[in-house]
């Protein structure tokens, strides 16, 4: 099984550490440093570290492809990237001891035909039984409705998706006729989707089962300091490890999508899908750049989750 990741609007991700961020002050940066990113890039990333078989599909400006290229035949990624005039837009990741606080931009605008090229591409390597991941934003000039007809044309060809987007494009998948078979959102955006605030975990867990019940297979809901809830067919659990005070958090979402990945292509339970893909999330806090450590370190971790069944 090989596991494909889409993502259309990729990012070049500049962290830039700082003592204290102060608007309006000026800040002499502690280090720096650039990454290839874009959530399905980080999601390819982390899968190739694990050793999982995976294609990156999407689209890179030919201007500055360079440090993409350079992840994909490092790892090694199979480069599906379909490459257009420009430059693939720099994202701004500032990190004090308060948290990250992003600045994200635009991406390249994309045409009629250079989408069909992309996704046709996709249709076209992601044979019966393999798995894709839809994730993140989309770029101008790329229909709101783009996943939800992804998610249709590739579950008609028997490929298992999971979806990992926020917004008008998440919304649009969700009350399409045809759903995902997982969505990872984040405590707000299922809030988003409910339409509604979500005060405790009973009112995470009811808004999960609801998305369940509506036909999503697989609900993973991430909650920061509070854990990820599970929920499928099965039932639902939460997974939680504590951790010491970490200063960012970033890329910590995209690998828990890889963990569910992962986790897919290897059959486990509910109970282990949660234990790996918190353990994936909780590994790559300590990591620079898209990436994991060890095989062996990310399994220790996931020997330390605490799992609890939800009523």
């Amino acid at each position: 099984m090989r596991v494909h990741t889409l993502t259309l609007n990729p990012a070049i991700d500049e962290t830039i550490t700082l003592d204290t961020l102060v608007p309006g002050d000026v800040h002499r940066a502690k280090s720096v440093r650039q990454n290839a990113g874009g959530k399905g890039i980080n999601v390819a990333s982390c899968l190739a570290d694990w050793g999982v078989p995976v294609s990156a599909h999407g689209l890179l400006g030919t201007d500055n492809a360079a440090p993409f290229e350079a992840l994909f035949a490092a790892k090694p990624i199979t480069d599906a990237m379909v490459r257009v005039d420009g430059s693939t837009r720099v994202n701004l990741k500032l990190v004090d001891a308060r948290g990250t606080t992003d600045i994200n931009l635009d991406g390249l605008a994309v045409t009629d035909e250079v989408l069909a090229t992309v996704l046709d591409g996709l249709a076209h390597m992601a044979a019966t039984g393999d798995m894709v991941v839809l994730a993140g934003s989309l770029p101008p000039g790329c229909p709101p409705a783009c996943y939800a007809t992804q998610v249709a044309r590739l579950r008609e060809r028997g490929v298992h998706v999971l979806l990992d987007a926020s917004g008008v494009p998440l919304a649009r998948a969700l009350a399409a006729p045809v759903m995902p078979h997982a969505i990872k959102p984040n405590r707000d955006e299922l809030a988003a989707w409910a339409g509604e605030p979500l005060p405790d975990g009973a009112a995470v867990l009811a808004a999960a089962r609801a998305l369940h019940a509506g036909g999503v297979g697989l609900v993973v809901v991430s909650m920061g300091s509070e854990g990820a809830l599970f929920v499928n067919a099965d039932g639902a659990v939460h997974a939680q490890l504590a951790l010491p005070h970490i200063a960012s958090t970033v890329g910590a979402g995209d690998a828990m999508v890889a963990g569910l990945a992962a986790a897919h292509v290897a059959g486990l339970s509910l109970a282990e899908t949660a234990r790996l893909a918190t353990a994936f999330a909780v590994a790559k806090l300590g990591m620079a750049g898209p990436n994991l450590p060890e095989k062996a370190s990310v399994m220790a971790l996931a020997q330390d989750v605490t799992i609890g069944a939800r009523p």
